[in-house]
């Protein structure tokens, strides 16, 4: 049972961090006007393009 515990409070942890990163991050784009397709415009048609090394794997994103 002990490590049951332990393991919601580490998740429950990163769960309650991202979730108030996320609330954070949508305040502040309201409050400034911007919505995700203006940000992904500014980066460029090229920005998430290329190889990317994700989980021991190297992958194209074409």
């Amino acid at each position: 049972m002990r490590a049951f515990y332990t393991g919601v409070f580490y998740l429950g942890t990163f769960i309650a961090i991202g979730w108030m990163a996320k609330r954070l991050l949508d305040r502040w784009i309201a409050r400034h006007g911007a919505t995700l397709e203006e940000v992904n415009e500014q980066a460029g048609a090229n920005a998430g393009k290329g190889r990317r090394f994700l989980l021991g794997f190297w992958r194209r994103e074409d």
